[in-house]
């Protein structure tokens, strides 16, 4: 399959945005082209080129040991530089995709059909009609894709003739109503075969197979011709059928990311400076002697500062070690460190990763307070993210833990992964720390248990919907019912303080913890390439039982009651399997705010509803 890089720049992404819903092998509009952006190989050599590197040790080593690569680095998209004259254009490589094109012409006597033609036919990029004269062009709505991330154009000439065929006569693009729907599109050739409904190109035969054919492996976004090696093959052992794809719909295109709270480490200066130093400097160190002999050149010195030649051999010896500290979970290492706040931790300074503080308990205290063990307001925080792979048509999001999810396969970003794209974001949190009795007894109250029961048993109808093998599938264990209470609150707390704090609920993100030593919620925002933020969140938290009273008030009552309140997750005719009392009149919030996709939500078991299940947490009581 062949592809043509654009010759020059013609329009901008903000870099945060190339690590998520823009990254390698998206498929984006630009003004003039619609194109797919480049793999990391064609973002250049990120060293050579200047790349802004990322530093973050504890997702550095859960990703090496997730993906069995060692020696892993992440480093920013590069910086748009304005160019003049012969210089070399900045930016990130895309390639046009995909090379069919509709032209924007129609006879006279068939408004509603338009020459279909593939790029080679175009005559510079515009197609020649029976007056001889140029009509403008635009990228076809339609390509095929497979559930691995494999993308090509669809064969249209096959598609219409209903198999191969050496036709070469114009094909026809008709459209019989206005709706755009898939009903009212056709495909028709001039050599006089019935015309074909693209409709027919999203339905499987009995055999499981698509008029569109098996997938071939492409993946233009790594370059022209580029295929994939390893054969397609599905969940069942068979070779993956392609599926109709909407360039623009929003199951283009999912991002892989998994993210860590940068949190204070004694050893982490010693770490991230050999770090910046390892491929040139440090790899070859084999005493202390040879750390102070390296120490002699000036750009290691600056970057070691005051450490010593011990500690930093002491470093070196632990990277080069052929058996590493397997890595804590992401989630496990921060709450530890957010549960251990006394009265402050880290540094209250321009520059400072991190600096949380404990919130003095009020006297007399709420009674609604008494839930929580602690509520630390998080002043300074930095967020690393992480894209690593990316999938079509599903998404998948991490586990509960923060780890990468392996029993979802993705389409990889490069040949061969030797770096990844991050962006780092400073801003500001709150975290709430709950009594960890005091959830244990609520789980095990016979009302709670027979909400999880549904709740689990919708979690397996939803497990067995999915595709993957019967092994894979029973690997896949159900969140708690603790989880799921905590998440749903999030989202209640991030659409009361969104009305208090000065940021959009968009604009909140949440982090659900649940481990045996403790549990809690973090809410936080943050912004790439700044220091800090406008401090709403913390001001907020000083007043957290109005927030609080707020939030559970909003839950209490939905504008789908009763409807919603009597929704039961095991309930098969009604299809939300994921879902409790939970909808878009209630807890479902902004998708760039849920650390699970809005799903695994039942405000039922955080206030009582209309429905009284009485398995709520906070009772009126309260």
């Amino acid at each position: 399959m062949a592809a043509r890089r654009r010759a020059r720049p013609h329009g901008q992404i903000r870099r945060s945005q190339l690590v998520g819903q823009f990254g390698p092998g998206s498929l984006i509009d630009m003004p003039r082209h619609s194109v797919i952006v480049g793999g990391l190989e064609q973002w250049g050599d990120p060293e050579k080129n200047g790349f802004p590197p990322v530093f973050e040790d504890r997702l550095k080593a859960n990703l090496e040991q997730a993906l069995e690569l060692q020696g892993l680095r992440f480093f920013s998209p590069p910086i748009d530089l304005d160019t003049f004259g012969d210089e070399a254009p900045q930016g990130i490589t895309v390639w046009e995709f995909p090379q069919w094109f509709v032209a924007q012409w129609a006879p006279t006597d068939s408004p509603g059909k338009r020459p279909l033609v593939h790029e080679r036919r175009l005559v510079s990029g515009r197609f020649l009609a029976d007056d001889k004269k140029p009509k403008p062009v635009v990228p076809i709505r339609f390509v095929q894709a497979c559930r691995n991330g494999h993308v090509s154009d669809i064969d249209w000439p096959t598609f219409a003739h209903r198999g191969n065929s050496s036709c070469q006569q114009q094909l026809w693009l008709l459209e019989k109503g206005t709706s755009g729907d898939f009903l009212d599109l056709f495909i028709q050739c001039d050599c006089g075969v019935p015309m074909r409904s693209v409709f027919e190109a999203t339905r499987f035969g009995e055999d499981g197979m698509s008029p569109l054919g098996l997938c071939k492996g492409h993946r233009p976004w790594l370059g022209p011709n580029s295929r994939d090696p390893n054969p397609c093959l599905s969940d069942g052992g068979k070779h993956s059928p392609n599926k109709l794809l909407v360039r623009t719909a929003s199951n283009a295109y999912f991002a892989r990311v998994v993210s860590a709270i940068s949190i204070p480490e004694k050893d982490r200066k010693v770490r991230e400076a050999v770090e910046h130093l390892w491929t040139d400097f440090m790899v070859q160190c084999e005493s202390q002697a040879d750390v102070k002999h390296e120490r002699k050149k000036p750009k290691v010195q600056a970057s070691l500062g005051t450490l010593t030649d011990a500690q930093v051999f002491a470093e070196i010896q632990r990277r080069k070690s052929p058996t590493p500290t397997p890595a804590k979970k992401l989630k496990q290492a921060e709450i530890e460190t957010l549960l251990s706040v006394e009265d402050e931790l880290g540094d209250d300074k321009l520059g400072s990763d991190f600096y949380a503080t404990v919130l003095p308990a009020k006297k007399p205290q709420s009674r609604l307070l008494e839930a929580f063990h602690k509520i630390v307001l998080v002043q300074r925080m930095r967020e690393v993210r992480v894209q690593v792979g990316f999938t079509r048509f599903e998404d998948q999001a991490p586990t509960i833990d923060g780890e990468l999810d392996l029993n979802v396969g993705m389409a990889s970003l490069s040949r061969e992964a030797t770096w990844l794209p991050a962006v780092e974001n400073y801003g500001e949190g709150l975290f709430l720390s709950f009594d960890l009795k005091r959830l244990i007894d609520w789980s095990k109250r016979p009302a709670v248990q027979t909400r999880e029961k549904e709740l689990h048993d919708g979690f397996k109808a939803w497990v067995d919907s999915q595709r993957g093998s019967k092994e894979k599938k029973q690997s896949i264990v159900a969140p708690p019912v603790v989880y799921v209470m905590l998440h749903s609150l999030s989202h209640l707390l991030i659409n009361a303080m969104s009305l208090e704090c000065g940021y959009s609920a968009s604009s909140i993100r949440e982090r659900i913890y649940v481990t045996k030593e403790g549990a809690g919620i973090l809410l936080h925002t943050g912004t790439p390439d700044a220091e800090g933020t406008l401090g709403g969140l913390v001001e907020v938290g000083k007043r957290f039982d109005e927030i609080l009273r707020v939030a559970l008030e909003l839950g209490k009552l939905c504008s789908n009651d009763p409807v919603c309140a009597a929704h039961r997750p095991n309930d098969s005719n009604e299809e939300r399997p994921l879902h409790g009392a939970a909808c878009h009149g209630c807890l479902l919030t902004s998708e760039s705010s849920c650390e699970r996709r809005n799903e695994l939500l039942d405000r039922a078991l955080v206030v009582p509803t209309v429905e009284d299940c009485g398995c709520e947490f906070f009772t009126e009581a309260e």
